[in-house]
């Protein structure tokens, strides 16, 4: 997979389908773009594989778009599947479960700056 990590110099596009690879077990991210606000990764995990609870200091958005699995957000169960779409703010206690194999873009951008 090609791997853009960089601040871009001009507009792209991509099939994120086409960027689809998964692993015979475990995880494998690629880097599409990383810019001084966000960093955009395609998350490829083999079935059965788990994320253990953790946090980030960033916000972060997961688009699911190929598999099914289980993220614990906040305690909370939600079902993963195509199109589904979860907002996860900074520093919430989340873990993953892929229950067969799942595809995923993740945004993670700058939480706003309080004074």
């Amino acid at each position: 997979m090609t791997t853009q990590t960089n601040q871009p110099t001009q507009s792209f596009f991509l099939n994120l389908q086409d960027k689809i690879e998964y692993p015979q077990e475990g995880i494998l991210s690629n880097v599409l773009l990383k810019d001084s606000n966000c960093q955009y990764t395609l998350f490829c995990l083999a079935a059965e594989t788990e994320i253990s609870e953790h946090t980030s200091t960033r916000n972060a958005t997961v688009n699911i778009l190929a598999g099914n699995g289980t993220l614990t957000l906040e305690g909370k169960e939600i079902a993963l599947s195509p199109g589904v779409f979860v907002f996860m703010k900074a520093n919430a206690p989340h873990a993953l479960k892929a229950e067969e194999n799942l595809a995923f873009l993740l945004t993670l951008s700058e939480s706003e700056k309080t004074n």
